[in-house]
């Protein structure tokens, strides 16, 4: 599937892969956040736009346009601060401008929100998911402030991310209840995980040098059950995401 991105700016917010890292998680010992596969893989499945600015918003808690502030910080100038970030819904959302206009082919839309795992301390990602496949005008990122108070975003820093999704495939999704006692198979490996988890546990509050020393189960991340059998080869434990490229002739 084609991910058509028109610039619609001379010079639009740098796109690239989703990164699988997150200052917070490198503030942990030894990283432990890294070791939860969903998270990282989450954090890369996608295009993060980066800032072209480095400004800070301050938000005085009122409902009006006037009542978000933007100065520019650094080496950028007002006129590039106008350019990209701005006050126009009121209400305390901060308005981004991506400099794209996406296109997906029929059948596909853009979801379009805050980079996955990536926290800002008084402000929300607001999240949409776009008709990219026919509409003619781009969309704007927005993050609405938490509370009063002042944040701020540095140039290079992301502040959107993107993936497709399909548009009319989720309507026909049933979520089906079932009790587990009626998939004997998977109850019996469910089961078999619950044991390996708790005496992993276990060897972990008595000392267990082995244990210690592996510090977390790693079934998950290379594909395989506590048993020993083999996820499918669609498994991943690492996203390669193909970063844009201009479009060849006749494209």
């Amino acid at each position: 599937m084609k991910l058509t991105c028109y610039q619609v700016d001379p010079q639009p917010a740098e796109m690239v892969p989703g990164s699988p890292d997150r200052e917070w998680m490198d503030r942990f010992s030894d990283r432990h956040p890294y070791r939860c596969l969903p998270l990282v893989v989450a954090n890369t499945t996608g295009w993060a736009l980066l800032s072209p600015v480095s400004f800070t918003a301050t938000w005085t808690g009122g409902p009006r346009i006037e009542d978000i502030r933007l100065d520019p910080d650094g080496d950028t100038t007002r006129a590039q601060l106008d350019r990209w970030a701005v006050s126009h819904f009121s209400g305390g959302v901060l308005t981004f401008h991506t400099g794209w206009l996406f296109r997906t082919e029929e059948g596909w839309d853009l979801w379009a929100g805050g980079p996955p795992n990536h926290i800002k301390d008084g402000i929300q990602p607001l999240a949409g998911v776009i008709e990219t496949y026919w509409l003619p005008f781009p969309f704007t990122m927005n993050w609405r402030f938490t509370r009063p108070g002042m944040i701020s975003f540095q140039k290079g820093e992301p502040f959107c991310f993107v993936y497709p999704l399909p548009h009319e495939k989720m309507d026909e999704v049933q979520p089906i209840v079932k009790s587990l006692d009626s998939d004997p198979e998977l109850k019996r490996q469910y089961l078999a995980w619950g044991a390996s988890r708790t005496n992993f546990l276990d060897k972990l509050a008595d000392k267990d040098s082995e244990a210690v020393k592996n510090g977390w189960q790693r079934d998950y991340f290379r594909g395989r059950t506590p048993e020993g059998h083999l996820a499918p080869d669609s498994h991943v434990n690492r996203r390669r995401l193909k970063p844009p490229r201009k479009a060849e002739p006749g494209e």
